[in-house]
């Protein structure tokens, strides 16, 4: 009798999301998100923290979780680490765009979670 080979079929890649502000910058955000980031998101929105640091955890968590690629000025970021250190020093109309970007990915791909 012949052996069955165990294949994993691939999945389709969950369709990431691409937003785009006036300036020709990109931000790629994936379409897919944990159950445990989710709790995780939820957690850190609702904590103890200082409400506003709440927010601001919130909403880098979730950047953290989503971020793709985030073309800035011609560049293209890859590396988590380059994204999220990018993010940290973003002017305060780079992080709107972000939070703009995640709330409308938010809307699209993941409608039962709060946006910041």
């Amino acid at each position: 009798m012949a052996r069955r080979r165990n294949r994993q079929r691939e999945k389709p890649a969950p369709e990431a999301g691409e937003y785009g502000d006036p300036e020709g910058n990109l931000l790629t955000l994936r379409g897919s998100l944990s159950a445990g980031s989710r709790r995780q998101y939820a957690a850190t929105l609702a904590g103890g923290l200082d409400r506003d640091d709440a927010w601001q955890r919130a909403v880098e968590l979730l950047f953290e979780h989503l971020a793709v690629s985030w073309t800035i000025a011609g560049l293209e970021l890859r590396s988590q680490k380059q994204l999220l250190g990018r993010y940290r020093m973003a002017s305060a109309a780079e992080r709107r765009f972000v939070r703009d970007s995640l709330r409308e990915h938010l809307r699209e791909h993941f409608p039962e979670m709060q946006a910041p």
